[in-house]
């Protein structure tokens, strides 16, 4: 699951920058991820260590009675242009300073390769499913690495463009456990999705 709607009015990149809550916007849009798991069939929670994904896990806990186990696998990934307000990549083009980080957008230069992010993704993803002898894990995540996982177990190029990305706010995305892999089998967006602010995923 990614997290809800984040406190942003800055519109800035908030990377793992801290005190990135949820709104009650987002509050509520996490709540109603909840109908797309059975609860009597969740066995494992697992939350990236950022505000926003641990708030978006107090749901999950409080309905289940389980305890979140944080790994920092799962986290936001890294990216030169944190705490920036991007205005969709417009303000670039006034920096030249920041130029030398756009040379290579396959990788991306900019910031945490893709390569690294499907595997640390992956391999939280195989340590929480093997940790359980059945039932199902959440796994409350950010934007890109739900999507580099995606991609990953679609066996499609890594490199993309973000503005193509499926994984709305509070969406849920679900993959099999096979012996070698995994294999996505379905996608779930929150109710009323529609009007929350959406800006500064990396």
């Amino acid at each position: 699951m990614r997290h809800g709607e984040v406190n942003n009015p800055g519109g800035v990149l908030y990377e793992r920058l801290p005190n990135f809550g949820l709104t009650a916007k987002g509050r509520d849009l996490a709540q109603s991820a909840l109908r797309h798991v059975p609860l009597s069939s969740i066995s494992r929670l697992v939350v990236s260590p950022l505000q926003r994904a641990r708030e978006s896990m107090e749901p999950w806990e409080k309905s289940t009675g389980l305890s979140a186990t944080i790994d920092e696998r799962v986290i936001e990934p890294w990216n030169e242009f944190r705490g920036m307000a991007l205005d969709g990549g417009l303000s670039l083009a006034t920096r030249p300073d920041l130029w030398k980080f756009l040379i290579n957008p396959l990788r991306p230069s900019w910031g945490e390769p893709y390569q690294d992010i499907a595997r640390r993704m992956l391999a939280a993803m195989r340590d929480a499913a093997d940790s359980v002898d059945g039932g199902d894990v959440v796994i409350v995540s950010h934007q890109l690495p739900i999507w580099m996982v995606h991609r990953a177990v679609a066996d499609k190029p890594l490199a993309h463009l973000p503005g193509t990305r499926r994984c709305s706010l509070s969406s849920v995305t679900s993959f099999q456990v096979h012996p070698a892999d995994f294999v996505e089998f379905d996608y779930r967006e929150a109710m009323d999705v529609d009007g929350a602010l959406d800006s500064g995923a990396v």
